[in-house]
């Protein structure tokens, strides 16, 4: 991933450093676990734990540019620098392992702790827009479908509506962390051929990790496609909220906008603009983490006990689409933060339909007054195609109805114009929306 989207904490945990240090505490666990069968002393280990504070990353590459593979390249770099000093755990570094117990159970460590951080982002984006439901759970806006008005709606219902969302991928999120925390130390094939369950169980243990209930020579893929989908999922969590307020930003419509700070500039061309370009941002890094997904579910399928075709794909799309994913949580957490909400337009632009979004209510008493529900409808629509043309409000057109006259009281057909039955119910969404 790009600089410019890298956040450091996540950056760390998908750096070439870190991955070597993950797969080289694999190995001081292995050889933890071996100790006591074939003797190797405590003063050994301590010299791997010294050398292992020190970078052996340009080494273990100068080795691999040789092999030609990168776990004998670090297993050099470690044999180089205490092949004198700690000759057994030389003789016992890598035994009975195979690559891949190293890179996945590195793998399953990395994905776990990059798992934690967008928890910790999910969480903060989710108070925020707590937050704001609470704060809007009164402010009246226009509900829209297919982009035309609809039924009046409070800021706050559709803020818990994302907040209800944001509960969902936190669950998601914590399963999958679950999901992804297997490691395997089974050797080549996976069969236990070289060493038992009792020392891989050792081993992953003093990982915080749990054995793969049956590996081949590598963790079976379907545990990251289902991992990565929770990462999908939070991508398109965010894009709704984005793609929400960049229409609502339109010049036209004007109801939320993006912070602006005092210096911005909005185009090198036009002074005026103020563009919603973090929630475009957003909308296009999800896409990236969306086109990613194939290739992991391609991954499921290998060759026999293994291939490495899942292997090259792996290396870009789990750092990239983690730390696509961090970023796009700390923006979204910015943007909450900064939201301007301006409820006089919202409810401007709720009155600009004349009264049309109240055309159900209007439906629904006509029915209760004995009305079949399609000659009521019929009547409904009849006085709202006159209220389009221009002809007056819906409550105007409606009145006028001579048909509707016999049927509804004005002080009947008055109180289907009144906005509060609509938010009757705000409160028990908010509580449903985990806002109260």
């Amino acid at each position: 991933m790009i600089e410019r989207y890298t956040r450091p904490a996540m950056g760390k945990i998908w750096s070439d450093e870190h991955r070597l240090r993950a797969m080289l505490r694999i190995e001081e666990e292995l050889l933890k676990a071996l100790a006591p069968e074939k003797g190797i002393p405590a003063k050994e280990l301590a010299a791997l734990r010294r050398l292992m504070d020190k970078s052996l990353l340009e080494a273990s590459r100068r080795k691999e540019s040789t092999a030609g593979h990168e776990v004998i390249g670090m297993l050099s770099a470690v044999s180089g620098e205490l092949k004198k000093q700690a000759p057994k755990v030389d003789r016992y570094l890598h035994y009975g392992m195979t690559s891949s117990d190293a890179l996945d159970t590195a793998t399953a460590l990395q994905l776990r702790d990059a798992c934690s951080l967008l928890i910790a982002g999910w969480e903060e984006a989710a108070g925020l827009m707590k937050s704001l439901a609470r704060k809007h759970e009164r402010t009246w806006m226009v509900g829209r479908t297919h982009g035309i008005h609809a039924e009046p709606i409070t800021f706050g219902i559709k803020a818990a509506g994302w907040h209800a969302e944001a509960l969902r991928n936190l669950r998601r999120l914590r399963a999958a962390r679950e999901t992804i925390s297997y490691g395997k130390v089974s050797g080549a094939v996976g069969a236990f051929s070289q060493l038992s369950p009792e020392i891989e169980a050792r081993v992953l243990d003093a990982l915080d990790l749990r054995p793969e209930p049956v590996s081949t020579q590598v963790i079976p893929r379907d545990r990251h496609a289902e991992y990565f989908h929770a990462l999908v999922l939070s991508a398109c969590a965010i894009e709704r909220v984005a793609l929400e307020i960049r229409h609502l930003q339109k010049t036209d419509t004007l109801e939320l906008e993006e912070p602006f700070t005092e210096s911005q500039k909005g185009s090198s061309a036009m002074p005026h603009k103020r563009n919603p370009i973090l929630s475009e941002n957003l909308c296009g890094l999800a896409r990236l983490i969306r086109s990613h997904e194939s290739a992991v579910t391609e991954n499921c399928a290998l060759w026999h006990e293994r291939d490495i075709s899942h292997s090259s794909n792996e290396r870009i799309i789990f750092p990239d689409a983690h730390i696509a994913l961090d970023f796009m949580l700390h923006r979204l957490a910015g943007l909450l933060a900064g939201l301007q909400v301006y409820p006089e337009r919202m409810k401007r632009n709720l009155e600009s339909s004349q009264g049309l979004v109240f055309s159900q209510k209007v439906l629904l008493r006509l029915i209760d007054a004995g009305l079949g529900r399609l000659d009521a409808y019929d009547l409904v629509q009849r006085g709202a195609m006159k209220t389009w043309k221009g002809a007056g409000t819906l409550r105007q057109t409606l009145g006028a109805d001579p048909e509707i006259a016999k049927r509804l009281s004005p002080k009947e057909l008055d109180a289907c114009f009144s906005l509060e039955p609509y938010g009757a119910s705000a409160r028990e969404i908010l509580k449903r929306g985990g806002c109260l």
